[in-house]
């Protein structure tokens, strides 16, 4: 259904006011509260994310990529099992309850995570523990997307959840760049005797995202209040409604939601998340590989390359509002999967150079006359770099250039937002008027189960056999899903457009 002019043009953070300006200023009020929410969990997934490889490493020296792979997976496996819970939990009490309980178990996981140095042994436990709690507590994005979802209108809806992937691209801009700056706090950094914490540069991100965890829950307990409408916008009873609050009809829920349609909704939101995971999980290793960059340097980098890669997704979102009201959401979404396999293409290794080696040192007991010179002692200090030996794919795979590693970022920076925004705005109107909190933490635990099989699988299938057989692998996956959507199209339309409600 195409949107009206004044639609298209909704300003960031904006929603179309249809009726009655107190009640509708409540509305898109706690709406924004829900944005920063959204804002909330996508800055613990990303305020850390190039730091935990360098961080992992410093408490424990013996931990690998693979097990880093676990660690990364491990927010998104907390999430997974959170949705669905919070989800129900919402569509039988007010929302506030979830959103608090959640929130504050993200606020102390965060705490935990800056303390997992601290313990004497098994460090890397507390750390993929702390990171499992931060994402049980990010597990109320199902909340938030199901209370979007019933406080738009169908011609809304496109714009607001453009508008929630905003603050969801803010956030990923300024979790890797608060990390980039926070950086120069170094390795070091301060020590709080009293309280025994090291403020350093892997510590003193995660602290930050508490205090906005802290921030959050005033704005939830001060400013939420539950609103619904339906698709043409009027005013109905929420599913959690006190008795006080004013309805104008009953909600519209004739009619059978297409569960083949939700279903390849919820595969193609995997596939989408889990190929973001890959790409989130591997810049790290794959930079200090392919570049020679150090920990510091690959922290920095990243961070201002996934910065940037953010920026240019918020600049996407606020195209695919007036871009969907001419092409439709369908169309946009099959781009946005041509443009991530394109990215991932250009991302093969190619060519007849190949990386710097970091070679392990060799102790031969057969031959004790020979002694290195007294400088290795001196270099032994400085930090190795390079592709390690022991992967031995590094022998004899080309090295990944980094215009390529650029021309990826830009080509995925592209494609990832417009697929993530499309794919649940589809899924919102899918599901029509009927209560979303159930459906939504199934979607969200979707792509948290994309977000833990895809740093587990990189991260093995990069170790094992190097970034040809892994990114060739995800091409694959993508034209997989390209099929999938090209065979489903027609169903995937909203719910009032497939029972005659409302002409497409």
């Amino acid at each position: 259904m195409p949107l009206e002019e004044s639609d298209e043009n909704t300003p960031l953070l904006r929603g179309e006011i249809i009726s009655d300006g107190d009640t509708d200023r409540s509305r898109w009020r706690s709406i924004r509260v829900m944005y920063f929410t959204m804002f909330l969990s996508s800055v613990g997934f990303t305020i850390v994310i190039t730091s935990i490889w360098p961080y992992l490493k410093k408490i424990d020296e013996n931990a690998d990529a693979s097990f880093l792979g676990w660690v990364v997976a491990a927010y998104s496996l907390g999430q997974m099992v959170a949705s669905p819970f919070f989800g129900l939990w919402s569509n039988h009490r007010p929302r506030r309850e979830p959103l608090v309980c959640s929130i504050f178990i993200n606020v102390s996981a965060n705490i935990y995570y800056s303390y997992v140095n601290l313990p004497p042994s098994h460090n890397q436990i507390h750390m993929l523990l702390a990171r499992t709690f931060v994402g049980i507590g990010a597990g109320n994005v199902a909340v938030v997307r199901s209370y979007v979802a019933g406080a738009t209108s169908l011609k809304e809806r496109t714009s607001a959840m453009a508008n929630m992937s905003a603050c969801q691209a803010l956030g990923f801009i300024l979790g890797p760049a608060l990390q980039a700056v926070l950086s120069f706090i170094g390795e070091t950094g301060v020590s709080v005797d009293v309280i025994k914490l090291q403020v350093n540069m892997y510590t003193a991100p995660a602290l930050l995202a508490a205090c906005f965890g802290v921030i959050n829950i005033l704005l939830v307990i001060l400013v939420l209040r539950e609103h619904s409408v339906d698709d043409h916008g009027n005013r109905i009873r929420p599913i959690n409604y006190t008795p006080e609050e004013r309805v104008d009809v009953t909600p519209e829920v004739q009619g059978n939601i297409d569960q083949i349609a939700v279903f390849t909704s919820n595969i193609l939101f995997f596939i989408i998340l889990f190929i973001f995971a890959v790409f989130e999980t591997i810049s790290t290793p794959l930079s200090m590989d392919m570049f020679a960059w150090t920990r510091k340097e690959a922290v920095l980098y990243n961070g201002i390359i996934l910065a940037a890669i953010g920026f240019e997704s918020i600049l996407v979102f606020l195209v695919v509002k007036v871009v969907s009201a001419r092409v439709g959401d369908r169309p946009l979404l099959l781009g946005g999967l041509i443009l991530i396999f394109v990215g991932f293409f250009v991302l093969l290794p190619w060519g007849n150079q190949y990386p710097k080696i970091q070679w392990t040192d060799i102790n031969n007991n057969t031959i004790p006359s020979i002694q290195l010179a007294p400088n290795t002692t001196s270099n032994s200090s400085l930090e190795p770099t390079g592709c390690p030996s022991e992967q031995t794919w590094c022998l004899f795979t080309p090295v990944i250039h980094l215009s390529q590693y650029i021309t990826s970022d830009i080509l995925i920076g592209v494609g990832y937002p417009t697929c993530n925004v499309m794919s649940y705005t589809l899924y919102s109107k899918i599901l029509g008027p009927k209560p979303q909190g159930v459906y939504m933490g199934w979607l969200t635990a979707s792509g948290s189960g994309a977000r833990t099989l895809g740093p587990v699988f990189v991260s093995h299938f990069y170790t094992i056999l190097g970034p040809r057989w892994a990114f060739s692998a995800i091409c694959g996956i993508v034209l997989a899903a390209i099929v999938m959507l090209s065979t489903m199209y027609k169903r995937l339309v909203a719910f009032s457009i497939r029972h005659g409600r409302i002409v497409e």
